[in-house]
């Protein structure tokens, strides 16, 4: 059997930028152990599988280690293929998920959005494993869906944290979001989740469906500009609208290839 393979650089308008993510789109769906040893063999944050399903599509993602329920820029780098590898002529893109509901994708010259279920945190007392973890307290903590909010008061507080993955690795939800106000943007962030087998994530759209409303709410402000400090760096545009996150950002293959099973 032989299944085609695309990894787009999401997040970015360059290759080696922002998030890369597998792509897979399937005639069928596969047995989930094959999918999951495909993912760990392309060792990427994120591998996306997708089924057409009438007018819509069908998407499930997997880290090298793990299904996980929602990631944002490997939805992004499906339509990014679905549009410029399988030409996709129709308005929005329609992914039904497992556990998210349905999300959708619009393209707009080279950029695209995603359209997202909005988690907005609430405040609680960080977990000492947590904070010991980070290694820096924050200014405050909260909970989302599926991660941790840790709140710090400039960009430099980001850029200098140093996490320790074995203690992060131990903690109940999902992963960990830091974050500050930006020098250049409304606010900056980085993602770990080494529960996950992914200690830092370059570029982690589904992250900012818990910090656009959380920063829409300090800042009093709909759109917001975003830059997630990772290595790799990412540059997203964010906006708050009736419960869901519109998240945008362009994306750019890197690589075509044929996976032979």
């Amino acid at each position: 059997m032989k299944i085609r393979l695309f990894q787009v650089d999401a997040f970015t308008d360059r290759v080696f930028g922002g998030n890369p993510a597998a792509v897979c789109i399937l005639d069928t769906w596969l047995e989930k152990k094959l999918m999951q040893q495909m993912a760990a063999e392309n060792n990427l944050s994120e591998t996306a599988f997708v089924v057409a399903n009438n007018n819509a599509y069908e998407i499930r993602w997997f880290t090298p280690v793990s299904e996980v329920d929602l990631c944002g820029h490997a939805t992004l780098a499906a339509a990014h293929v679905l549009y410029n590898h399988y030409g996709f002529k129709g308005g929005k893109i329609i992914f039904h998920t497992r556990e998210m509901g349905q999300l959708g994708v619009e393209k707009s010259g080279d950029m695209l959005t995603l359209d997202f279920p909005a988690d907005p945190p609430d405040k609680i007392d960080g977990p000492v494993d947590l904070i010991d973890g980070i290694g820096k307290a924050p200014a405050a903590s909260f909970r989302g869906r599926s991660d941790y909010l840790l709140i710090y008061d400039t960009q430099k507080d980001i850029e200098d944290i140093s996490p320790d993955f074995t203690r992060l690795a131990e903690v109940d939800l999902r992963g960990i979001i830091v974050t500050a106000p930006g020098n250049d943007t409304d606010f900056v962030s980085r993602f770990f989740a080494p529960k996950l087998g992914i200690n830092e994530d370059p570029v982690t759209g589904s992250a900012h469906t818990t910090l656009t409303p959380f920063w829409s709410g300090r800042l009093g402000k709909n759109v917001l500009t975003a830059s997630q400090l990772s290595q790799r760096k990412g540059e997203l545009q964010c906006e708050l609208s009736d419960g869901r996150v519109y998240i945008t950002g362009s994306a750019v293959t890197y690589l075509e290839g044929e996976i032979e099973i």
